[in-house]
């Protein structure tokens, strides 16, 4: 408590109590300065550390640094080795410690060393589901090995689709005694009877320790990277605390093949076409690309649309945007990705037929390959969709209608890769005839499923030699680029133009 320090009242002799903006008598105080606070901390610290502690907690980036830095490094912990069983069977147990997270979930470690069988060894960490890392177990003999130090060199390696490829590696060293060598030839170490002693044993060496006599021994016995400690009391009397150490170290991980910043898309977009203009038989004059975590469909609106993929009637003399176009719904479905693949939702007025059965609306269901989506459920024959293609990353739609040569759709995941070399999938000969695309780094990429290469996808690149890309065609960064919007600063204008006039311009 302090008294009143009102400056207005400098003659007040009420009390303050800890916390309250005014005394006893009403005056308001002033805020504390620094130095009342440095005093107050200073005489609580006095009075209950504990209290402080608690009451202001240490930042953690600055209560020992060093010992968060060697928590933090990555390391490999090696235990189970012990020098004195030469000429017989080894397991060496390997933990991984402060690993990064931005590392695949399984990472594969290999061995090279004379005294592995065949030269090397190949084993894995696997991540547990607490997060941790379980321990991989490397078998070695040194039966008719020569004595002697033998190195043992790691790579680990982090290798995942869609993340960058990391590498660690470490170099330690095995010793091979003779067979017929003993503790004492290995490392001799005479210790009197003397009391309060410290023994060390370092970097693969053998301390051996021989007391006995005296009613009160103190004596510390340390063996650390890979040390042994050979603890021999002839105690007549009395009793004896031992504690047993383990024969472990650890070995620094040094990573090698650092992480490369991910390399912007040259050309970004969640929505976008590929433009043919001379297209054959059977193919499409729009393959329009949509990459999102939830695509809506609906009706066209040239005109604020609401949703997504856009849809119109096609009769035999082309596209109807009007008519039987205005009875879709401006949200009249949704397809999004789903723990089994990718589903559907109809959230319209009117309703879908999946395979000739209205699902009932809000109530998702699962694709399935060769699956006929009718729009709608009233008024047959407006727009019908199949599932041609059920991709790991995405799945592809074809027209079943009139539109079938104008329009085809592909729905990606966005920024997932399909993995290389790609897992077989279900598709339609047309569907499977068409490039694999995918979406990462905020834009699209078409991979080559032979080789492996990936090329992002833009307006100026060719795209002629590209692996099952139909011939004269284009990459636009507009999922309708027919339909061009121009948007003034006063008013909005919406003008409409043939494509062929967006191709050549």
């Amino acid at each position: 408590m302090k008294k009143c320090s009102n400056a207005q009242h400098p003659h007040c002799t009420y009390w303050v109590l800890p916390g309250e903006q005014n005394c006893e008598g009403g005056h308001a105080q002033a805020e504390p300065s620094s130095y009342d606070l440095l005093n107050a901390l200073r005489a609580t610290r006095a009075a209950s550390p504990a209290t402080v502690l608690d009451a202001v907690p240490a930042p953690t980036s600055y209560a020992r640094p060093l010992q968060r830095a060697h928590a933090e490094r990555p390391q490999l912990h090696i235990s189970g080795f012990d020098p004195r069983a030469a000429g017989g069977r080894q397991t060496l147990k390997m933990e991984l410690r402060g690993m990064p997270e931005a590392c695949a979930p399984q990472l594969t470690l290999q061995l090279q060393s004379d005294l592995i069988p065949h030269g090397a060894s190949r084993q894995h960490f696997v991540r547990a589901v607490d997060g941790e890392w379980r321990p991989a177990f490397v078998e070695f003999s040194s039966r008719g090995k020569e004595h002697g130090q033998y190195q043992i060199s790691i790579e680990l390696l982090s290798q995942h689709a869609g993340m960058a490829a990391r590498k660690w590696v470490c170099t330690f060293v095995i010793l091979v005694p003779r067979l017929d060598a003993t503790l004492t030839e290995i490392h001799r170490i005479f210790l009197s009877t003397h009391k309060n002693v410290r023994v060390m044993a370092d970097d693969a060496s053998i301390a051996r320790v021989s007391a006995q006599g005296g009613d009160s021994l103190d004596i510390d016995v340390t063996a650390r990277n890979a040390g042994i400690a050979h603890l021999d009391l002839n105690a007549p009397a009395g009793k004896v605390d031992l504690g047993f150490t383990t024969i472990a170290w650890d070995e620094d991980l040094i990573e090698i093949d650092m992480p490369q910043a991910a390399a912007l898309h040259p050309h970004p977009s969640a929505a976008a076409s590929l433009v043919n203009a001379a297209p054959e038989a059977g193919a499409q004059r729009q393959i329009r690309l949509f990459a999102m975590e939830e695509c809506v469909i609906g009706r066209f609106e040239l005109v604020d649309p609401e949703a997504d993929m856009l849809l119109t009637h096609y009769t035999g003399d082309g596209q109807d945007t009007n008519g039987l176009t205005r009875r879709l719904s401006g949200r009249h479905a949704v397809i999004r990705r789903s723990g089994s693949g990718f589903e559907i939702e109809d959230v319209s007025r009117y309703g879908i037929l999946l395979d000739g059965v209205w699902p009932g609306k809000h109530k998702p269901t699962t694709l399935r390959l060769g699956m006929r989506i009718e729009f709608s459920a009233s008024i047959k024959d407006i727009v019908t969709l199949s599932v041609s293609a059920i991709m790991p990353h995405g799945v592809i739609l074809h027209r079943v209608d009139h539109g079938a040569n104008a329009e085809s759709f592909y729905l990606l995941a966005p920024e997932t890769h399909p993995g290389y070399p790609v897992k077989s999938f279900a598709a339609a000969p047309h569907a499977a005839a068409l490039p694999l695309l995918f979406h990462r780094d905020g834009g699209y990429w078409h991979l080559d499923q032979l080789t492996g290469k990936e090329t992002a996808l833009a307006p100026t690149v060719s795209l002629d030699k590209l692996s099952r890309m139909p011939r004269h065609t284009r990459f636009a960064s507009d999922p309708y680029p027919e339909h061009w919007i121009i948007r003034t600063g006063a008013s909005d204008m919406y003008s409409t133009v043939a494509a062929n006039a967006l191709s050549t311009a």
